[in-house]
């Protein structure tokens, strides 16, 4: 697990951003369309973000693209994501690669059918070698699933004997969640005006700091993007510390 880094507070550009993407149906809803056609137009705000933080040199992208609860939405409108999710796959992997930003989808994706699994796993393969930066997409994903997800793993591990339970700390949990191989999450925005984290990487945003905008997401291009990482850059980031501790170690 990467550790805080206690002289973050004097880096401008956080290592790790992770986005709930809100606000794509009632963007859709304001203009008079179908839900769906917000889904769409947020396709360009992924395009257009990915390539900013390319820029600013951000190590690692999440963003919430489905979560394990969006299953409740109109069937309807479930089955349009999904289409939307495997077009966007076929077509965006070849652009990330050109890129060089390594795809990488987190969640339980056996949940959805295998058309869509085979192509998730050809999208991963053909960016694996990417270096530049690594774009997380969030999609059949929950923080507690994560969660869950490793304690199962550790528990099967002391099922057979490989650890005991006196083995298991922070370290050691966090090497089986979703994103144990990256920077801890810096900066956690949500677009849309609500402030809440909706279940997204919880383990992982322990410290993360929090930026909320009221842009809904096919509106949030490099203006809102730029609010958000100023806001980063002007905050103390203390990790229990105290403000004169901090000083001390810059």
């Amino acid at each position: 697990m990467t550790q805080p880094d206690q002289q973050a507070n004097v880096v401008p550009t956080p290592k790790h951003i992770a986005i709930i993407m809100d606000g794509n149906g009632r963007w859709a809803e304001a203009q008079g369309q179908p839900r769906v056609m917000g889904h769409r137009a947020g396709v360009k705000s992924v395009r257009d973000v990915v390539a900013l933080c390319r820029q600013h040199q951000v190590e690692s992208l999440t963003l919430f693209a489905f979560s394990s609860e969006n299953w409740r939405r109109p069937e309807g409108e479930v089955k349009l994501l999904m289409r939307l999710f495997s077009v966007v796959l076929r077509r965006e992997a070849k652009l990330l690669k050109r890129n060089d930003v390594r795809l990488k989808i987190i969640g339980d994706v056996s949940g959805f059918d295998q058309k869509l699994q085979v192509r998730i796993r050809q999208a991963e393969a053909d960016t694996a070698h990417c270096q530049g930066m690594v774009l997380n997409i969030a999609a059949n994903y929950g923080g507690r699933w994560d969660v869950v997800n490793a304690a199962r793993k550790l528990a099967d591990l002391a099922v057979q004997g490989e650890i005991v339970p006196s083995d298991i700390d922070e370290v050691l949990f966090d090497r089986f969640t979703s994103l144990s191989d990256q920077p801890e999450v810096d900066l956690l925005i949500r677009t849309g005006g609500e402030q809440r984290i909706s279940n997204f990487l919880l383990w992982q945003c322990a410290y993360s700091e929090l930026f909320f905008s009221d842009a809904l997401w096919p509106d949030f291009g490099e203006t809102a993007l730029q609010e958000a990482l100023d806001s980063f850059a002007s905050r103390q980031r203390r990790f229990g510390l105290t403000s004169a501790q901090v000083a001390t170690v810059e």
